[in-house]
């Protein structure tokens, strides 16, 4: 497989899809330029080497075609003065202007197209159905979106020489730009980008080449969004350490008693399946002994410290417990490979904040002793970075659902359109 590092793109035009999807205020001003600084190294070495970049993004999730306020052209000067160069622009990435400013690009020129996603084409999925469509109607306008895609593909495919996908957060989706684009490209002028590679690197890292002991820390609300990660690591790892509102629904499975806490009735099988499984496969399943249980869901709830099986009526767990947070951090700190999935409590709020505090610095001294340690998950990596801790592990990742996805053991279809497995 080709990679960026070893590739030369002098006199090379590269179709670098990225994922800028970054959140504007009303003033259409980025407030978290974190997805486009991500990618500044894949597209810095195109240039260095005297290459030019045609940039591929979506932005939000527009329904009705193109809209104002997802046009990629309200971050053009960020851009420009994040990359240190001007940013050509597109106002569309099908019409004859992007055709046009793609073949007169000249080396260590940029051009950014606009939305990917202003067509149907981009996800292959119809738009513009009428609620009480038929069943007719509907696999119709599929057959009809899917067949016009591949002339959408095959467009964007022509503007350049080079493939290169850097856009990680969208490797779980099979869009034209993200997957089927790479089939117009030898495997030698298809790529990876820097983020895109170390994502896979690190997630591989700890599913395929870890060094033992390998500890996952899953936390989070739901037992249910969570459960096929769950069952892959049971595979993979020496401990599982389960935390966050989804350990009521183990605590009430061994027949404790959670008060108001947090509880998918309908997972309390699964729960004690997991339980036996665990203990099966040999793995030290790691759940919370005491909690930090509140009056009501607030900043300023009353607190006390009480069992995960003994949580008076009315009140609720909302973090780890003093003797939990010990139990849970020895492990950690005795890990060598460590992934961190959903937080211990409720961190947005003080009160509430110890359990996923503590987890953090555990994983940081663990790290800072040899582990390698990777998070991942929105709320994990909120988390981290709240804490000002991001730096002092070993990899935060950009990607959510499709972490989460390759985590389960699932073949990502950009990824896949690269390695050709």
């Amino acid at each position: 497989m080709q990679t960026i590092d070893k590739f030369n793109f002098a006199g090379k035009k590269a179709f670098v899809r990225v994922d800028f999807n970054v959140p504007l205020n009303a003033d259409f001003q980025i407030t978290d330029d974190t997805r486009i600084r991500a990618a500044l190294p894949t597209l810095k070495k195109i240039l260095a080497d005297g290459g030019s970049v045609i940039i591929g993004s979506h932005l939000g999730r527009p329904k009705k075609g193109p809209e104002d306020k997802f046009s990629l052209k309200h971050i053009i000067n960020h851009v420009s003065e994040l990359l240190g160069t001007p940013v050509q622009f597109a106002n569309d990435c099908m019409g004859a202007e992007a055709a046009e400013k793609s073949a007169a690009l000249k080396p260590g020129e940029v051009l950014l197209l606009e939305n990917l996603r202003f067509y149907a084409e981009e996800e292959g999925k119809p738009r513009g159905l009428a609620e009480d469509a038929s069943e007719e109607e509907k696999a119709a306008a599929k057959k009809a979106v899917k067949e016009s895609q591949k002339e959408f593909t095959k467009k964007l495919a022509s503007y350049a020489d080079v493939y290169v996908n850097d856009a990680f957060g969208t490797a779980h989706r099979a869009h034209a730009s993200t997957a089927l684009i790479a089939a117009y490209f030898a495997p030698e002028n298809k790529m990876f980008g820097f983020l895109m590679q170390n994502e896979v690197d690190a997630v591989e890292k700890v599913l395929k080449e870890q060094v033992k002991p390998v500890t996952a820390i899953i936390g989070g609300s739901k037992v249910s969004s969570k459960i096929t990660i769950i069952e892959n690591l049971l595979d993979k790892v020496d401990n599982l350490i389960i935390v966050g509102g989804m350990a009521f629904t183990f605590s009430k499975a061994q027949g404790g008693h959670i008060g108001s806490s947090l509880c998918e009735e309908d997972m309390l099988d699964l729960a004690r399946t997991i339980i036996a499984k665990a203990e099966k496969n040999g793995v030290n399943l790691v759940l919370p002994v005491d909690c930090v249980a509140a009056d009501k869901f607030a900043a300023d709830a009353n607190t006390q410290i009480c069992s995960d099986k003994q949580v008076p009526e009315g009140w609720m767990g909302l973090d780890m417990g003093p003797e939990s947070i010990e139990k849970v951090c020895a492990v950690i700190k005795n890990s060598k490979t460590i992934l961190w999935n959903g937080p211990a409590g409720v961190f947005e709020f003080e009160k509430f904040a110890a359990g996923s505090k503590a987890v953090a610095n555990a994983i940081v001294e663990a790290t800072a002793n040899g582990a390698f340690s990777l998070i991942g998950g929105g709320d994990s990596v909120a988390c981290i970075n709240q804490l000002g801790l991001a730096k002092q592990v070993s990899y935060v990742s950009t990607g959510g659902g499709a972490l989460l996805e390759f985590i389960e053991g699932r073949v990502l279809p950009g990824i896949e359109a690269i390695r050709g497995y």
